[in-house]
């Protein structure tokens, strides 16, 4: 699978052109309906991403645009993150980032 980088929308952003800094790289697994935010080329539900040490869980949702009452569900390398963890919690080479938006069963 190929890297993408994340869409970048501004001057600062722990984002930004990962070869302005040190990088890493994890895979994106956008699940359900949030996968429609995801940019292409994609294959499925996630795509791989080269972004800035630093970045954040929070960082991710909010460079994809991802509306905040869809992100329910966090995992990082299945394990679960806390909301009020994901605006500090810091991606590490490697890790996989899954986020589920809130689901009904039937």
């Amino acid at each position: 699978m190929t890297a993408v980088q994340a869409p970048h929308s501004g001057a600062g952003s722990s984002l930004a052109d990962a070869t302005a800094g040190t990088s890493l790289r994890i895979t994106l697994k956008l699940m359900a309906t949030l996968t429609d935010y995801l940019p292409q080329p994609r294959q499925g539900h996630q795509i791989d991403l080269e972004l800035l040490a630093g970045t954040t869980i929070q960082d991710v949702v909010e460079r994809f645009r991802l509306p905040w009452q869809l992100v329910h569900l966090v995992l990082v390398d299945g394990v679960y993150i806390y909301p009020d963890k994901r605006d500090t919690r810091e991606l590490r080479d490697g890790e996989t980032l899954a986020i589920w938006p809130p689901v009904a069963g039937g």
